[in-house]
């Protein structure tokens, strides 16, 4: 009888401590839920920062696009600015001139044939605005594959004594990972020419400028 007394309180003793095991262990487990929960609920808290970043690297990269076709086209690299653009019968281009008249292109073959045959016939890279300031730029994105933008720009003369002021239109669409030009709409204003030394405040510029309201 002590022989079976003496088994069954070590029995007892290893169930005992195998219970404390487990609850350790399940301790264990519950702190890293916790914890699992508590970063989970950090992130949840913080989703607004996330899309901001991922906004802003669309952002970035659309910008990129503009400029690579706008540095292009002064540069002459046919290639380079060709592609820019998607290339369909529905990509777009206007713009205003300075008689009060304005010119068009509608698709991607009577672009290449006003725009890409003008960077053939005049192949030496030559900049008539070597300073070009956009202020003021406002996105709008449709979805993950089409965006709108709109930005006063500011376009110097080949010799950089005055600026033009433009209103600037843009409809993107993303091809294969990359954004590229579906309408390009241009308002100049001719007539009103800003000074050079005006370009400090244009720098500074943090609203839109209308027609009658110039720097």
């Amino acid at each position: 009888m002590e022989r079976f007394s003496f088994n069954t309180l070590q029995s007892g003793s290893r169930v005992s401590g195998g219970t404390q095991h487990l609850r350790r262990h399940f301790k264990g487990q519950a702190a890293l839920f916790l914890i699992g929960l508590f970063f989970a609920a950090c992130n949840a808290n913080n989703p607004h920062e996330k899309s901001e970043a991922a906004l802003q690297q669309e952002k970035d990269a659309v910008l990129a696009t503009i400029e690579k076709e706008t540095e292009a086209f002064f540069a002459r690299d046919y290639d380079n600015w060709k592609s820019t653009y998607v290339q369909e019968n529905y990509a777009f281009q206007a713009w205003s001139n300075r008689d009060g008249t304005f010119d068009s292109s509608v698709g991607w073959d009577n672009i290449d044939n006003t725009v890409g045959k003008y960077i053939h016939d005049n192949p030496e890279p030559v900049s008539s605005h070597p300073i070009v300031e956009r202020k003021n730029i406002t996105f709008k994105f449709y979805d993950e594959d089409v965006a709108y933008l709109t930005w006063d720009q500011f376009n110097s003369d080949r010799k950089g004594q005055v600026f033009f002021h433009s209103k600037e239109v843009r409809l993107m669409e993303k091809v294969d990972g990359v954004w590229k030009i579906v309408c390009v709409s241009a308002f100049w204003d001719f007539k009103n020419l800003i000074s050079v030394n005006k370009l400090p405040d244009i720098q500074r510029m943090d609203k839109e400028s209308r027609g009658k309201d110039k720097i």
